[in-house]
């Protein structure tokens, strides 16, 4: 297969395999904010059970670094083709177990134990899905062009967030309320199975990448990848995790927490928050694809810096705008984040990967990336809604996430610039070969 042929499908097979695991992923959120309170937790109260639900959806967070390490290890050492395919099974695999799981009154306690462990191997096949996804399409692609290429495997969360939300507005709007959430909640879960079916097929077509099979033959893989990492790469998976974060906020505070705080705090129904959203993920698709793009242009660092910006901004404005109940100004305020969480995302599948040598890229792409979930996603949705309870407003939780903003842009002062880096010269976050033609130059670090 040619080049070219090559590199298209790879991008697509990011795209379709990274669609299918997030939708996975996001489906709980959804389910934890409608309905997992009342199904797996119901003598808690509403705030104890809904608090309950998003600390189980925390913990998929938590499992998603070990994810990264298991998956990175194998995929630095055996190849990227293998791990990406035992990652989608995983997932789907403990996904569709949720779709069949008792709830509280059939099992009692042993229902939330077994949903934790289910959540736990969701995180864990997350944890390596996005770094191998990402490392398929950036060593694949052209130098000048590996931000435009990134852009698909970004486009991968947008979609399956489109996917899981539409499915359960579907289901919503078809079904009455006592039918949904008896067993219409179950549909999505289930459905993951034949959509793991879809994703093995085009993952199964897939060759090694060229990069990873040269870097083997001639350097040999690391025996313990993260073991490099985390002696000689500290420094870049900690300021990289700092870089990204607020990314995280922000996009777990406008799907997850405001998705809750809107139906059971401000009483507007969720098929209207979730139409919201949906028309939100047209326009963070986007700027996804648009900032992808000007990044091989303006550069990664750059263009992180002034989406960061815009999250800042926009975080201030986010809740305020949600409290006044007004339809309009609720849309503007969740298309809005949704616009700019697109700006900070778009770059991503491009600049992680650019940070690491071939050797250990697995791995450190996709413990910075995790790591940052962890910090920036699991806590997020639990302190917002310790914050609204405290000052009966959720305007402070605005003011947590341009917080992040600030140690985001504080990050990225320190990352070098990557675009157009030669990905087999990369040695670290003070070696990465830089782009000879890039006009704005980063500090020395």
């Amino acid at each position: 297969m040619g080049a070219t042929g090559q590199m298209r499908r790879a991008a697509a097979a990011a795209l379709i395999g990274t669609a299918i695991e997030f939708y996975d992923f996001f489906i709980y959120g959804t389910a934890a904010a409608l309905v997992f309170g009342e199904v797996f937790f119901p003598e808690l109260g509403t705030v104890g059970a809904l608090l309950a639900a998003f600390s189980v959806y925390a913990v998929a967070f938590l499992a998603r670094p070990l994810g990264a390490v298991v998956f990175g290890h194998f995929g630095d050492r055996l190849g990227r083709k293998t791990t990406l395919v035992v990652s989608l099974l995983l997932m789907g695999l403990s996904t569709a177990a949720v779709g069949v799981l008792p709830g509280f009154t059939a099992w009692g306690w042993w229902a939330p134990v077994v949903l934790v462990v289910l959540r736990v191997c969701q995180g864990v096949g997350l944890g390596g899905e996005w770094g191998g996804a990402a490392l398929l399409v950036a060593e694949n692609a052209p130098a000048g062009r590996r931000g435009r290429y990134g852009a698909y495997l970004q486009l991968g969360p947008t979609t399956g967030f489109v996917l899981a939300n539409g499915v359960f507005l579907a289901l919503q709007l078809g079904l009455d309320e006592a039918a949904f959430r008896s067993w219409g909640w179950r549909v999505p879960f289930l459905a993951s199975l034949g959509l793991v079916a879809v994703g093995l097929f085009v993952r199964l077509r897939l060759e090694e990448t060229p990069l990873f099979r040269g870097g083997a033959r001639t350097t040999g893989a690391e025996r313990a990848p993260v073991v490099e990492v985390l002696r000689g790469h500290w420094r870049t998976v900690l300021v990289g995790c700092g870089a990204i974060t607020v990314g995280y906020a922000l996009f777990y505070l406008t799907t997850t927490y405001a998705l809750a705080y809107a139906t059971t705090g401000l009483g507007v129904p969720s098929t209207v928050v979730l139409s919201m959203l949906l028309a939100g993920a047209a326009g963070k698709g986007v700027t996804v694809w648009l900032s992808a793009r000007r990044s091989d242009v303006w550069g990664r660092r750059r263009t992180l810096q002034g989406a960061t910006g815009l999250a800042v901004a926009w975080g201030l404005v986010l809740f305020p705008l949600l409290e006044t109940e007004r339809r309009g100004l609720m849309f503007l305020a969740l298309a809005g984040a949704m616009v700019v969480l697109g700006c900070l995302l778009g770059p991503l599948a491009a600049f992680l990967p650019e940070l690491f040598p071939t050797r250990v890229r697995y791995t450190g792409a996709a413990l910075t990336y995790n790591l940052g979930g962890v910090v920036g996603g699991a806590t997020t949705p639990l302190i917002a809604t310790r914050l609204t309870g405290t000052y009966g407003t959720a305007e402070p939780v605005g003011w947590y996430l341009a917080g992040w903003g600030v140690v985001a842009l504080l990050c990225l002062r320190l990352l070098p610039e990557t675009s157009g880096t030669d990905l087999s010269a990369v040695s670290g976050i003070g070696g990465t070969a830089a782009r000879t033609d890039f006009p704005f130059r980063p500090p020395a670090v």
